[in-house]
Order: C-alpha cells, then sequence, then structure tokens
C-alpha cells in the first residue's frame, strides 16, 4: 500500500474510531470501526518497530518487534482486567499464543516457502524455543490440575498465581540475558553476521523512534475504545467470550507481528520471522501473561492463572506442531499449509463452543 494513502487512512480511522466512541454511534458500528483502526494502528506500530530493528539488528529486531506487537494485546488486555473479564483475558492470552504460533509462523512458512524452496534458521535457537513453548505449556497446565483439588481455597489460588507469575517473569528476564547477553553468537543466524545489503529503513533512527512511540500511543486508545464495545457485541451475536478473546481479539493484535513476520519471510529471513512468532507466543506466556495477573492483584481482585482444559488443549496442540515443524532449524510451504490447517480446526472447534 502507497505510504501516504497509509498514513491517511490510519489518521482517518482513528479519528472515526474516536468520534464513535464518545458519540455513541451503536455497537456493532463503534465495534467495526475501532477493530478497523487498531487493525491499521498495529501496522503503523510493526512499520516503526521493524524500522527501529533494522539499527538495532536482526536478534534485539525480532525482540521489539515481538515485543512491540505484542503491546495491542497487552493493552487491550490491560483494559478488559480492569473490567474484570477475566475468562476474556485469558482466552486472549490463549489466541495470542496460537495465533502466533499456527497462524503468523505459517502465513510466514508458507509465503517463504513459495518463494524460496527451503528456508533455513538455527537450529540451537529452534531448540531452546521448543524446550522454552514446554515450559510455557507446563507453567499454564499445571495450577489447572493443582487447584482443581478440594484442598485449594481461594487465598491458595491466587498465592500460587502471583508466586508462578513471578517465577515465569524471571524464566523469562533469564533467557533474555541467556539469549542476547551469554549465548548471543551462538543462537545467532549466518545473515545476522554478515553486511545488510538489503533495503533501507524507511525512516531515520530518531523519526522510528518517535513513531514507535506515537504508535503505542495510539494503539493504548484505540485499545480502550474497541473493549468498551465488545460485552454488547458479545452478547448481540450470541458469541462466547472464548471465542472472542481467543480469536477476535488475538487477530485483531496480532497484526503488528503478522505483517512484519511475512514479510520478513518472503525477503528470505525466516530466522527474523521464527524470531517474532515464537518469540512473541513465548513473552505471552512468560511475561504478558505473568503481568496481567500481577497488575489485576493492584487492581484489587487477583485473576487466578487456571486456564480452562479446552484453552490449555489448544495451548499444547500448539505447541506439538510448532515444535515438530521448527525442531531441524528447517522450513517450507508444506509445513506452513500445516500450521494454518491447525489453525482452521481450532478456530471452528471455538466457534462452535
Amino acid at each position: 500500500m502507497n505510504q501516504k494513502l497509509f498514513f491517511t487512512l490510519l489518521l482517518s480511522l482513528f479519528v472515526l474510531s474516536g468520534i464513535s466512541h464518545y458519540a455513541h454511534f451503536g455497537t456493532i458500528i463503534e465495534f467495526i470501526i475501532s477493530a478497523a483502526a487498531i487493525l491499521f494502528v498495529a501496522g503503523f506500530l510493526g512499520k516503526a518497530t521493524e524500522s527501529v530493528a533494522h539499527y538495532a539488528g536482526q536478534r534485539l529486531g525480532g525482540f521489539l518487534n515481538a515485543t512491540f506487537g505484542n503491546a495491542a494485546e497487552l493493552i487491550i488486555a490491560i483494559f478488559l482486567v480492569r473490567e474484570g473479564l477475566f475468562d476474556m483475558v485469558k482466552a486472549s492470552i490463549t489466541g495470542s499464543i496460537i495465533g502466533n504460533l499456527l497462524l503468523v509462523l505459517g502465513a510466514s512458512v508458507l509465503l517463504g516457502g513459495l518463494k524460496y524452496k527451503e528456508q533455513r534458521f538455527n537450529v540451537q535457537l529452534a531448540s531452546h524455543n521448543s524446550s522454552l513453548m514446554i515450559l510455557a505449556v507446563i507453567a499454564l497446565g499445571i495450577p489447572a490440575i493443582f487447584i482443581s483439588t478440594q484442598h485449594f481455597t481461594t487465598h491458595k489460588t491466587n498465592m500460587l498465581s502471583l508466586t508462578i507469575a513471578g517465577i515465569l517473569i524471571v524464566a523469562y528476564i533469564l533467557w533474555l540475558i541467556f539469549s542476547m547477553v551469554t549465548h548471543k553468537d551462538i543462537l545467532a543466524d549466518e545473515e545476522e553476521t554478515t553486511p545488510d545489503h538489503g533495503e533501507e529503513p524507511a525512516w531515520s533512527k530518531g523519526k522510528s523512534i518517535m513513531y514507535l512511540v506515537l504508535a503505542t500511543l495510539m494503539t493504548a486508545f484505540v485499545s480502550e475504545w474497541l473493549v468498551s464495545t465488545l460485552h454488547s457485541f458479545t452478547a448481540k451475536f450470541g458469541l462466547s467470550e472464548v471465542f472472542v478473546g481467543a480469536f477476535l481479539i488475538a487477530i485483531v493484535g496480532n497484526a503488528a507481528e503478522h505483517s512484519a513476520a511475512v514479510m520478513l519471510a518472503m525477503k528470505n529471513k525466516i530466522g527474523a520471522a521464527v524470531e517474532i512468532a515464537v518469540g512473541s507466543s513465548l513473552q505471552i506466556a512468560l511475561f504478558v501473561a505473568p503481568v496481567l495477573i500481577l497488575v489485576s492483584a493492584l487492581f484489587g481482585k487477583t485473576m487466578d492463572i487456571v486456564f480452562s482444559p479446552i484453552e490449555l488443549a489448544a495451548i499444547g496442540v500448539s505447541v506439538f506442531i510448532a515444535k515438530s515443524i521448527s525442531k531441524d532449524g528447517t522450513t517450507n510451504w508444506y509445513e506452513g499449509a500445516l500450521l494454518l490447517i491447525v489453525y482452521l480446526i481450532l478456530g471452528i472447534s471455538f466457534y462452535l463452543v
């Protein structure tokens, strides 16, 4: 899309979303406009992050893409936590994890594979990512098993949830130190160690940072406007909170990662695409989810870390297929198609819940 047209639509939808929210145009119109606005805002966030990432290098760039790509989801989830919509928050966490592992990674691998017969990335990074994905399944699954027993009171449930949240944040920080500092060279792709003769970033370093801050602020506003419509929208169409959280919110929130990862894969930078997709899922499970639990405690009512059986099954299946496909450090278009097929199966199942 032409850059001038993109910014015109971005500003138009942002302003229109604000007007519709405060003028109360109606639930359906407000939801549609806010959802469209957040797609463009997330795209703007993705462009700004990609530009900043160019100056930071691929590994740090992938981390920045994942982090700011998750900004929309985190901000939306904080507003949901404030409203006490904990089931929808957990569903959105589930949707973010499976959306990144299946939809974002699947589309990247598929489209990149159609252009390049086989794409390669660091096999050691793939191995470590697999181990961390399994840790995420354990961390989200074990509490559900123990808290379901009769011995767990609400106090104990909250204590366990807050404790595990703290442990996961520490585990994520240790991973960042391991991958970004102590073992940075071992986990680097070959293309990171060679000069970059690719495209120049759209903006200067200073302008890229300024746009990144601006995009994050716009995301915060549009997210609040979108969340304000969800309760009425869900009730009006008879949709379950699980489906809305796991798919509608997750797809909208994943727009930044999706566009950035696919573009990188089509430039034969599959390592960076995997870093965004898998790294974003890990960040959601090991950092964003724990942060939301801590934030809920600050609001006066602690959200527990107990996910439903169908949410845990969806996360487990996603981790299993993503681990199987990425463990050898190579990808092709058919593997991308498999990931998208699993995502479609889960989407239909969640819709019928």
